[in-house]
């Protein structure tokens, strides 16, 4: 005896795939799946022929042309006779370090402020309650121009450093703040074998080995607590773990500071952060941080006080509490919004060129467009920069997400 819902029985036929409630839904998604392709296809055939009918070709050739201007800030070996495409690949690199700073101070930043604004002294919380509502309604332009205007009005000039008469002087005599930038000591190795980018990949593997080494011995502890309910004292190890490789590693290659000296009209030496740098990564830093603060504040408040209450009552001062046991069940609420903060931080790099920043958006999207006159073609790779940069952002926190969030069995 059968049923009603029982499947029908036979071979396959065509008109199953609308009749028949199994294929049903796949027939509609393949068929809306070919008439999005249709349309995309009969944009894209009628993009091409309007631009072929004005004369418009599509071509990256003008990438491999000399760009003909300078670059203020660079990583890499970069003249004006150079490639647009290398121009592109230095306002990249621009780009990507204001964001990975950036993030990483509006992290510390918004942490520090997040947990404050949850403080029983009014002052404290007031104070960090004024911070938050003033930078986040504030347009991150206009902090943007106002830090580049305080740092230009009141860091002093290179001229203010010079002869008996100097009004200004470098801090420990190794770092010098002027209106011009800022100059740090710049590490380097004297040996000969690790000269240029050989030490600095020794370092990079000698601290990934170490993560590694750390993970495992802080396994092993747990292990251990797991089976005899001890854990052991592992914190001089894994210190040891970071530090003696690196301390040999810079010994051997001979470790050397090159201090910046004031010499004619500017320091020389060291490295050298221009102000629009420090003033765009300031501004992003503490506007996001305002952000990331009531994130940390709402992923804290999401924990039942009774978790505080039961940690206390095991003896745990607060700041362990927070530490042990608050802050890591937090995190599967304050890091979905965190992405989008990093996003923004990433996105909102663009605004560089309001303090003559040269980030990818000023060389690939501004110079390098306004010289070849390719604004398709430009700004078609900056919107391919800016989603494989953002999607990979997100891929990464999501991993990270996953690893922290909640296993239930």
């Amino acid at each position: 005896m059968t049923t009603l819902s029982d499947p029908p029985k036979g071979g396959f036929r065509v008109s199953m795939l609308i009749n028949d409630t199994r294929y049903r839904s796949y027939t509609f998604q393949f068929i809306a799946l070919i008439a999005l392709i249709a349309a995309f296809a009969y944009l894209g055939s009628n993009l091409l022929a309007n631009l072929r009918a004005a004369g418009l070709n599509i071509s990256y050739k003008f990438l491999s042309e000399p760009a003909g201007y300078d670059i203020n800030q660079r990583l890499i070996e970069y003249t004006s006779q150079s490639t647009h495409f290398r121009a592109a690949i230095v306002g990249i690199l621009n780009t990507l370090l204001v964001a990975v700073v950036a993030c990483v101070f509006a992290t510390v930043i918004g942490i520090f402020v997040g947990v404050l604004r949850l403080s029983n002294n009014w002052l404290v919380n007031k104070l960090m309650g004024i911070y938050v509502e003033i930078f986040r309604n504030v347009p991150v332009l206009i902090w943007i121009l106002i830090i580049m205007a305080v740092f230009v009005a009141v860091l002093p000039q290179p001229r203010e450093f010079r002869g008996d008469d100097a009004t200004a002087s470098m801090f420990l005599d190794l770092f010098a703040f002027t209106g011009r930038g800022f100059y740090f000591p710049r590490p380097y190795f004297a040996a000969e074998w690790a000269t240029g980018a050989t030490g600095w990949l020794i370092i990079i593997a000698l601290l990934i080995a170490s993560f590694f080494g750390a993970r495992a011995l802080a396994k092993s502890a747990a292990a251990t607590q797991e089976a005899t309910g001890d854990r052991p004292t592992t914190w001089y190890f894994t210190l040891a773990i970071w530090l003696v490789p690196l301390i040999a590693a810079c010994v051997i290659m001979g470790l050397t500071w090159e201090i910046p000296e004031l010499k004619g009209f500017n320091f020389r030496g060291g490295i050298y952060a221009r102000n629009s740098f420090i003033a765009l990564t300031f501004a992003l830093s503490i506007y996001t941080a305002a952000f990331i603060a009531e994130n940390v504040r709402a992923g804290i408040l999401a924990i039942s006080t009774g978790q505080t209450e039961a940690a206390a009552s095991l003896g745990l001062r607060p700041g362990r509490i927070m530490n042990l046991v608050i802050l890591p069940q937090a995190l599967r609420v304050i890091i979905p919004p965190l992405i989008s903060q990093y996003l923004n931080i990433t996105k909102n790099s663009s605004l560089a060129i309001a303090v003559g920043y040269m980030d990818v958006t000023g060389t690939l999207g501004g110079i390098t467009l306004n010289q070849t006159g390719r604004a398709i073609e430009t700004v078609l790779l900056l919107m391919a920069f800016y989603l494989v940069i953002s999607l990979s952002i997100s891929a990464v926190m999501n991993v990270y997400n996953n690893s922290v969030k909640l296993k239930e069995r």
